[in-house]
């Protein structure tokens, strides 16, 4: 089975009265970072090592499961309905601190290549909206990554 298929099987839902687990966690970050790395038109390079190395580090998955995610999320990206129903699923089935991390990694993505921009802040506020994180907390976590990047 393929990763996007796995992301919409977890994210059909856990049985009743599951949670659902790190890996549907980790598999939607993936793709959302992919969406609003392609969201300018293109990739770039830093971009997408950048993703890669989010995917290693901070969600832990091998070299070859992070390059896989990646080529498969990519390929996925260009659907236009894709965004509405897989953030409905994630805000439907992630407590405010997973959407919250989410939202960090998808901003991890933007700065990665220094500049954050307009497509892509459109993007995010878009998808802050759409998680149901307020536009408060979404420029907390925007700031604080922009920090980050600029250390």
């Amino acid at each position: 089975m393929s990763i996007l298929k796995k992301i919409s099987a977890m994210l059909q839902g856990p049985a009743a009265g599951e949670t659902p687990d790190k890996e549907c966690e980790k598999l939607a970050a993936a793709a959302l970072m992919v969406e609003v790395a392609a969201h300018d038109g293109e990739v770039s390079r830093v971009e997408r090592e950048r993703i890669l190395h989010l995917l290693e580090h901070r969600l832990g998955l091998s070299q070859e499961e992070a390059l896989e995610l990646f080529v498969e999320a990519l390929a996925a990206q260009s659907e236009a309905n894709h965004i509405l129903g897989f953030t409905r699923r994630i805000k439907d089935h992630f407590d405010d601190a997973g959407r919250e991390n989410i939202l960090e990694l998808m901003w991890e993505v933007v700065f990665a290549d220094g500049k954050e921009d307009a497509y892509e802040s459109n993007l995010m506020r878009r998808v802050a909206g759409l998680l149901y994180i307020s536009d408060l907390r979404s420029g907390q976590i925007r700031k604080t990554v922009q920090v980050r990047h600029a250390d």
